[in-house]
């Protein structure tokens, strides 16, 4: 069964858990943080970084699809979040394909963990995802343009099942690199992680590919549309229109032969 003929909740769930995993791959602070404390104390301390990330990631998501999307679905305002959606795509998968280094961490993140100190585990992945407002501007565009596509239907349940996949699919990576680190006990190499980043830039560069095809294509449908517009059907009721008068037609006489027209008046 292809991906349109399945219900709108099972589209909007695998949705939300393929966008989860292709984002959450790049390496950035929570992925570093995992690895690092999964190769130093374990897949316990590690997959609580993860859960703390997770619960955040989940967050932002929910108000992105709850707080922001349904304005973003109004007139030229929509259009208008469809090409930035686009180009946000596009910008995202090029700083990762042509990533040089590994980011360690931002200044936002660095002055949030200076005034929260986070301890345990789960508060370190929880800050550190809270610290980056990316996130939260990248799920505004991304379930804007999900919703406009109809990968998620504009109803609650959609909306709460392509939520639950975002927890799922990042949960699931998380979970995965936990384990690989846990299990290795040592750190992957800088040029590893930069694969592991390209990959996933050139995932998001094919998705902006294909968003951008659609975009010329609705603009070419609208053009057509305006070049040659499609003719109005008549309304019900109305009387059809005919290559001759009604009143010409000349009512027949009892014995088959035309009747006689009266005179007016």
């Amino acid at each position: 069964m292809s991906l349109p003929d399945l219900p709108p909740v099972v589209t909007a769930a695998l949705t939300g858990f393929i966008s989860g995993l292709v984002l959450c791959i790049p390496v950035g602070p929570v992925n570093l943080t995992i690895i690092n404390e999964g190769a130093r104390r374990g897949f316990g301390w590690a997959s609580l970084i993860g859960l703390g990330a997770v619960v955040m990631e989940t967050i932002y998501c929910a108000l992105a699809f709850t707080g922001f999307a349904s304005f973003f679905q109004q007139g030229v305002v929509k259009a208008t979040m469809e090409l930035v959606s686009f180009v946000f795509m596009l910008g995202l998968g090029l700083r990762f394909v042509m990533a040089k280094s590994i980011e360690k961490t931002n200044k936002v993140e660095e002055r949030i963990e200076e005034r929260l100190k986070p301890h345990t585990a789960f508060m370190i992945g929880f800050v550190r995802v809270m610290g980056n407002p990316g996130v939260l501007l990248g799920w505004i565009l991304l379930a804007a343009n999900f919703i406009s596509r109809e990968l998620v239907a504009p109803t609650w349940e959609s909306k709460i099942a392509c939520i639950s996949g975002v927890t799922l699919g990042v949960g699931a990576w998380f979970t995965l690199l936990s384990y690989l680190v846990s299990f290795r006990k040592q750190r992957p190499s800088e040029r590893a992680l930069l694969r592991l980043e390209k990959g996933s830039g050139i995932i998001l560069l094919l998705a902006a590919g294909l968003h951008g095809g659609q975009i010329v294509w609705q603009m070419a449908q609208h053009r057509m549309q305006r070049t040659h517009p499609s003719p109005e059907a008549p309304a019900s009721g109305a009387p059809q229109a005919s290559g001759f008068r009604q009143d010409r037609i000349r009512p027949l006489a009892d014995d088959g032969a035309p009747a006689r027209e009266l005179p007016p008046g």
